[in-house]
């Protein structure tokens, strides 16, 4: 049984490599590139976790995958690299790469519900073929020679607790540092309740640390996570969105909301290290998918959210932020 919870505050440990504090940035299909984990460094976060990346893409060595997706800031350490797929001798490849390209951790993904993701054995199908789940997590961590965590659901049905199984095995058997675990079923994506009592019965289980993730939408929501789960730490995914300063909130630096002008000057930051990243023509295209999550944030009017998600080039698109910063007729 264990003791007091610590304070989300509180250092910890994965695997023998020191996390700052309890307020993890959780891997985020899509958009968890260097930039989106430096940002959440930047405002608190302890470790940030990569997008998904193809052990396969790595194995064969696909040049878009290794120039963009392996990419890592050398303020973001320590960073995890998520990989997801289905042959052990591959992901014992891709672990390697991923470690040779400087990743502090790997983690695998034996959660996500996306069908096209499971169709192939991997991410929550995984839950189906538990030993095949154990050999892609031991060779991992032979590849890279790096804690390996993993990161999964609770079953892929509802009242299927796969997931809770196949963790305990993961910690006991194939030598996890971490089990990164969302209490809900995979068919049920976003919706409904995470079962938090849940995660405290994987914590009573097993000796590794557990971070829970899922309804995490705010601040108030993870801290009640944390506490009703029981589990080491709290991992934000989509209440991170146009909102890094829930890190902040998280670990004391914050109080008060953002003011529009922080939320304009944190927009221009991703507009400008998007372009650095993608260039300008893919970064104005990238970019709209960004620009929603900080709507509400600069005040945009209808006719401002229009342009930016339409037809706004980057420089039209700094114009249009910086307007907003200050609403007409404030001097």
């Amino acid at each position: 049984m264990r003791g007091m919870p610590p304070e989300l505050t509180d250092p910890f440990e994965i695997g023998g490599v020191p996390i700052a504090n309890r307020v993890l940035l959780a891997p985020l299909a899509g958009i968890g590139n260097w930039f989106v984990r430096l940002q959440a460094k930047r405002h608190g976060a302890g470790l940030a976790v990569s997008e998904m990346v193809s052990s396969f893409a790595l194995h064969y060595r696909n040049e878009r995958t290794l120039r963009e997706l392996l990419v890592l800031h050398p303020d973001e350490h320590p960073v995890s690299i998520q990989l997801f797929g289905h042959d052990a001798e591959v992901m014992r490849s891709g672990a390697a790469i991923a470690a040779a390209a400087g990743a502090d951790l790997i983690d695998i993904n034996m959660g996500c519900p996306v069908p096209k993701v499971r169709k192939t054995g991997a991410g929550a199908q995984l839950l189906r073929d538990p030993e095949l789940a154990l050999a892609l997590a031991r060779a991992a961590r032979e590849g890279s020679g790096l804690p390996v965590t993993v990161k999964l659901r609770s079953g892929i049905e509802a009242g299927d607790r796969s997931g809770f199984d196949l963790a305990i095995r993961l910690a006991e058997e194939a030598g996890v540092a971490a089990i990164g675990f969302h209490p809900r079923a995979a068919t049920k994506g976003h919706k409904g309740q995470p079962d938090y009592a849940l995660t405290r019965e994987l914590t009573e289980r097993i000796e590794v640390p557990v971070i829970v993730s899922g309804g995490l939408s705010s601040a108030a929501a993870a801290r009640q996570a944390y506490e009703e789960s029981g589990a080491d730490a709290v991992m934000i995914a989509r209440g991170s969105l146009g909102n890094p300063w829930v890190f902040e909130e998280l670990t004391g630096r914050r109080a008060a909301p953002p003011s529009r002008t922080e939320v304009a000057d944190e927009l221009l930051w991703v507009l400008d290290r998007a372009e650095e990243h993608l260039g300008p023509e893919r970064a104005e295209r990238y970019l709209r998918k960004f620009y929603p999550w900080y709507f509400e944030g600069i005040g945009a009017s209808e006719e401002v959210r229009d342009e930016l998600q339409r037809s706004a080039d980057l420089a039209r698109a700094r114009e249009l932020i910086e307007a907003a910063r200050t609403p007409v007729g404030v001097a």
